[in-house]
């Protein structure tokens, strides 16, 4: 399961809650009722306001850097043994997130974003995240926009773009996924709320793990279905597309509406492709719904996992469940994997009970539990800052 929370670094000032929760659905319990070995989790956390003084001198850049220093310290990516308290990733992890940030970077905190980023509810261009798996070390997760400082959309394509390739120049590997449905997703103009995303999966165990999350709204909304049938058959998944429109996206556009899609790129043992549909008013029980397109027998606790994060509401009826189907080259027809989010921030009154709702699901899938408050001391040591009135 994962649960996340949008840690912005642009705070408005109070501590209302703002989760997503998921479970893989690919991998029912076993009998013994031991941890799934691919069940995840992960968390952010909120926090307040500074002094005008601070803001005048406090760069996003410096902010994000004194954020990362200690999520890794939370996740356990410290070596303890050193006084200096160094994060045992290599430093480029740091500087590959300034620069993939950009002129951001260098912008006063106090100016607020420099556009309006929705990776954070407060148009923040980073997040960061947690994941727990059974028997795996805790993974860090950055989310940025590059390009975020750019006032269209089409010039935030072409900055992200641009980073991202420098940014596999360094790291050593290719982006020709990108390059293969730029037409698609990159135009000179626009549309929707996004053009291009770029997650960093950063473990003790193996080289950073890169994700690109691309717009399929990018032609129009009207077009989103047609330009995620044409990437997946580019990508070799074209068979699979008449299932997963049958089961993920029956209801029509307005009601079961693609969000992204999403490629690995970088350090990761099996790359996947990755379609996210988001489930307007929809219920627990229907939310597995998905899980049927996925060999052998579906998970059986995606509707207690929904119940539990969502505080048991008959309906998902503001924010939407998020499915997420994952392909690899193993199969061209079935995903590998499928993945429910679940958005806390408007089914839980406070923190404390998206906290209490994340430590209940972590322990009943044997999870150290522990982490999420080391990450939320983490987050909130040092008071964020109102960028907009």
């Amino acid at each position: 399961m994962t649960l996340s929370k949008p840690r912005p670094p642009y705070s408005a000032g109070s501590d209302s809650a703002a989760a997503s929760a998921s479970v893989p659905a690919s991998t029912p319990p076993s009998a013994t009722g031991s941890t799934p070995a691919s069940a995840s989790a992960s968390v952010c956390t909120s926090g307040k306001t500074t002094s005008a003084q601070t803001r005048a001198a406090v760069t996003l850049g410096e902010h994000v850097r004194g954020q990362l220093h200690r999520m890794c310290g939370a996740a356990g990516l410290t070596d303890s043994g050193d006084s200096s308290g160094l994060p045992l990733l290599d430093l480029l992890d740091l500087l590959d997130l300034l620069d993939l940030l950009g002129p951001a970077a260098r912008r006063p905190l106090g100016a607020g974003p420099p556009s309006p980023s929705f990776v954070c509810d407060d148009h923040s261009p980073v997040e960061f995240s947690l994941a727990f798996s059974a028997g795996s070390p805790v993974a860090l997760r950055l989310l940025v926009e590059p390009g975020c400082a750019a006032t269209t959309l089409g010039e935030r394509g072409r900055l992200g773009l641009h980073a991202l390739e420098a940014l596999a120049a360094r790291r050593g590997f290719p982006t020709e996924p990108v390059r293969r449905v730029e037409d698609l997703f990159l135009p000179p103009v626009v549309d929707g709320s996004f053009a291009l995303w770029c997650a960093m999966d950063l473990r003790p165990d193996r080289s950073a793990g890169i994700k690109v999350y691309l717009n399929p709204r990018a032609h129009g909304r009207e077009r989103s279905a047609h330009v995620t049938q044409e990437a997946l058959d580019r990508f070799g998944f074209g068979r699979a597309w008449p299932a997963l429109r049958e089961r993920s996206m029956a209801r029509g556009p307005d009601r079961d509406e693609i969000l992204f899609f999403a490629l690995d790129l970088g350090g990761w043992d099996t790359p996947r492709v990755k379609v996210y549909v988001a489930r307007h008013d929809i219920t627990a029980a229907e939310a597995h719904t998905a899980s049927g397109l996925l060999p052998g027998e579906p998970a059986v606790r995606v509707d207690e996992f929904c119940r539990t994060m969502g505080g048991d509401v008959a309906r998902f009826a503001h924010r939407p469940l998020v499915s997420c189907l994952s392909y690899t080259e193993r199969d061209p027809m079935h995903p590998s994997g499928h993945t429910v989010h679940v958005p806390v921030r408007d089914y839980a009154p406070d923190d404390e009970v998206a906290r209490d709702r994340a430590v209940a699901v972590l322990r009943r899938y044997g999870m150290d539990a522990g982490v999420i408050d080391s990450a939320w001391a983490a987050m909130t040591s040092v008071v964020h800052v109102t960028g907009w009135d």
